[in-house]
């Protein structure tokens, strides 16, 4: 083989082996790379993150709508407040001043507590679809003398609710803290379909579960609602606590 020829083959050799090397260098350090991105410590780095993010987008389309989860947010209802001024008292002093007086510290009690929350007036425009946590109207009884025992709160949930395992406890937890703070008697024979039916249950979305509270009597019980405020909305803001958080409650008298 002549000289020029010989040289000439060496280097076409010397070429492929030196490709053959810069290919095995470049995948290896391509390997190296993947496995560095996959370690523990970035996993959930801001760009993986973003690759899977990305990746989710794309993919959204092949999968069902998920069901609409309530929103972080919880609606208190001032009984008669915006429309009327239901019970009337021999003074003046009317359940929609109690309603409303109970109302504004439940809602302010939960805000302290993080919560967001909607004072809704009773038929508020914004009770139609209504979407939270939870919704409490809040009410009172009348202010005439009926006759001794009448003296206690009453509770009731929508006796047709979407979900009634949620509507029992809502009412269960509503009833236990309710009864424990204020000590009045659960007055269950008075509670009538009004309640059970109440208006707002059929405006509010299925998702939103819901209660009405009748917090006392305005004639035996006045003391209480009107000179023991706070101790009457913290029995309601521990009662949606308890709902809320899933806490452990006896049964329903």
């Amino acid at each position: 083989m002549k000289n020029s020829e010989s040289n000439s083959y060496k280097s076409q050799t010397n070429f492929h082996i030196g490709n053959a090397i810069l290919s095995i260098i470049g995948i290896a350090v391509l390997a190296a790379t993947i496995f560095t991105m996959w370690t523990p410590a970035n996993l959930f780095s801001n760009k993986m993150q973003n690759i899977y993010e990305i990746w989710q987008a794309q993919n959204l389309v092949d999968f069902p709508t998920p069901t609409i989860m309530p929103a972080a947010r919880i609606g208190i209802v001032a009984g008669h407040y915006g429309n009327d001024s239901g019970a009337v008292c021999p003074d003046g002093y009317t359940e929609a001043d109690a309603n409303l007086k109970i109302a504004t510290l439940v809602q302010q009690k939960l805000i302290n507590s993080g919560y967001t929350v909607d004072l809704l007036e009773e038929f508020d425009p914004r009770l139609n679809q209504y979407l939270g946590l939870v919704l409490i109207s809040i009410h009172n009884d009348s202010c005439d003398y009926i006759n001794d025992q009448a003296t206690g709160f009453k509770v009731a949930s929508a006796s047709n609710s979407t979900y009634p395992d949620r509507s029992e406890r809502l009412e269960k937890c509503l009833i236990d803290r309710y009864q424990t703070m204020t000590n009045l008697q659960f007055h269950v024979n008075t509670i009538t379909p009004d309640m059970t039916s109440y208006h707002s249950f059929g405006e509010i979305n299925p998702e939103t579960t819901a209660a009405i509270i009748e917090t006392g009597f305005l004639n035996l019980d006045q003391d209480i609602i009107r000179n023991k405020t706070d101790i009457v909305a913290e029995g309601i803001v521990a009662g949606i606590q308890c709902f809320i958080n899933k806490e452990n409650v006896s049964d329903t008298p």
